[in-house]
């Protein structure tokens, strides 16, 4: 294949790879360069969110994307509780950390911290519960003749510290009401 395989890589064999491949016909070659990166984990350019917020009895997932070279050791702790993976929280090899069956308890100041040979740091955010969105009343299915009018309804209930937006679809695809206004007319109710 004409491989080349560098491992246990160190600072030294950084640097311009020249690949050349000949036969009898004549001679190519080909450049690479190698950079050599090794950093300690580093939240400057992407921490974790401040505010994370979650859905009662739903799921949520929280990323913790330091920039590091190695790949750096993650682990989690809810204020000075260490987190460890259970039957309701996951840590991922990634870093993010999973939550389900959100309840008032999940509540609280998470931090991520993120650990390679070069160095160590942590982030931290604060996990808030919300009121799970439901539908109160779903479209029902309606049969209607050629040229009349057909109107569905869609009501739900939301945590009231959140907007609500209501968006509908026609075979999976969502319909622009800015566009379609002389075809499909938007009523909200209050």
């Amino acid at each position: 294949k004409g491989e080349l395989r560098l491992q246990s890589l160190t600072f030294d064999d950084a640097g311009m790879y020249q690949c050349i491949a000949e036969n009898t016909h004549g001679i190519i070659y080909a450049n690479a360069e190698l950079k050599i990166v090794a950093s300690p984990p580093t939240f400057e350019l992407n921490p974790m969110k401040k505010k994370i917020l979650a859905a009662k009895g739903g799921r949520v997932i929280i990323e913790c994307k330091p920039k590091a070279a190695p790949k750096p050791k993650f682990s989690w702790s809810k204020g000075t509780e260490l987190l460890v993976n259970g039957s309701r929280i996951h840590i991922w090899d990634d870093g993010s950390l999973e939550i389900i069956n959100i309840t008032k308890l999940d509540e609280g100041r998470y931090t991520c911290f993120a650990e390679n040979n070069r160095g160590k740091a942590n982030s931290t955010g604060v996990l808030e519960m919300t009121e799970a969105t439901r539908i109160t009343l779903a479209p029902l299915n309606v049969d209607v003749t050629v040229g009349e009018n057909a109107t569905m309804q869609c009501i739900a209930s939301h945590d009231p510290t959140l907007d609500l937006t209501f968006i509908w679809s026609l075979n999976g695809f969502v319909i622009d009401f800015e566009k379609e206004h002389e075809h499909y007319e938007r009523n909200v109710m209050v």
